[in-house]
């Protein structure tokens, strides 16, 4: 069923106080109250967003000013234009992610340019899925504890969440939401929702997350993403997460046979990137 978003008067301003919108508490001002912000608002106060891969600055543009059929990615990379809709939970999420997230919003784009120059705009790669479900449902996991990790290796939820709850909130493992859609479902509080997920060894900035991202460390493949159910987090579900809440909600599920997961990235002692262009031959 087609996920229909709730109308902003009907969203309690204190929702957007809740975990899953903590990367955004700075703009809460422009996600509360009856009235939208218009797109002129939104680019004064976002502005200015710069692409680390063109190094041009942004636009928000109402939608319906622009050419239909010119494609949405291609118009960023090209035009420095990110198509708006007005009155809209997720183009509002979007344009607050490429304020927050720039570095990682530009590498997606320049990603999708580059293997639509490769493929055409009638095909799609593995890369481009992966680049797609990231920017559309994607988080990082900052992990410290291997346990951790061989826990969700094999989507033992009950030692993820519960036997190792403590882990959630003395720094073994950081969840930082980061798809713009995972923040439009996450306005309704019943909503069990479920990040694709990069997972990072240790500590790391997203800035480093997404030099990885650019020099081909990850994201190759949406295999390489890792369902997290977020309801699972300590404190992130109304329900008491005891036993039966993993045992009975649908989104803890078995892993499949044959499923494996890349290791972590480790990124403390990654080098940044020298050159942006340089991933993206024949696109710049």
């Amino acid at each position: 069923m087609r996920f229909s978003a709730p109308s902003r008067a009907s969203v309690d301003d204190a929702h957007f106080s809740s975990p899953p919108f903590e990367a955004l508490a700075a703009f809460r001002h422009l996600l509360s109250g009856p009235s939208w912000p218009d797109i002129e608002q939104l680019q004064r106060e976002l502005a200015p967003i710069r692409h680390r891969v063109t190094e041009s600055v942004l636009t928000l543009v109402a939608d319906d000013a622009l050419d239909p059929a010119e494609n949405y990615e291609q118009r960023i990379f090209h035009s420095g234009q990110i198509a708006t809709r007005r009155a809209n939970w997720h183009d509002l999420f979007n344009a607050l992610a490429w304020k927050r997230f720039p570095a990682l919003k530009s590498e997606l784009n320049a990603g999708q340019v580059a293997d639509m120059a490769r493929v055409g705009l009638h095909e799609r790669t593995r890369r481009q899925c992966a680049y797609t479900q990231f920017d559309e449902a994607g988080a990082i996991a900052y992990v410290s504890d291997p346990e951790l990790v061989s826990c969700w290796d094999r989507h033992d939820w009950t030692g993820l969440f519960l036997r190792h709850r403590q882990a959630w909130s003395d720094g073994r493992i950081r969840l930082r939401v980061f798809g713009h859609a995972l923040f439009e479902h996450a306005l309704n509080p019943g909503m069990l929702l479920v990040s694709k997920t990069v997972v990072v060894s240790g500590d790391a900035s997203e800035v480093q997350v997404a030099d990885a991202i650019a020099a081909g460390q990850c994201l190759l493949d949406p295999q390489d993403l890792r369902p997290l159910p977020m309801a699972g987090i300590p404190g992130w579900h109304a329900r008491q997460q005891d036993a039966a809440f993993f045992r009975e909600l649908p989104c803890f599920r078995p892993l499949r046979a044959g499923r494996r997961y890349p290791a972590p990235l480790s990124l403390l002692n990654a080098p940044g990137a020298a050159s942006a262009h340089a991933y993206y031959p024949g696109i710049a």
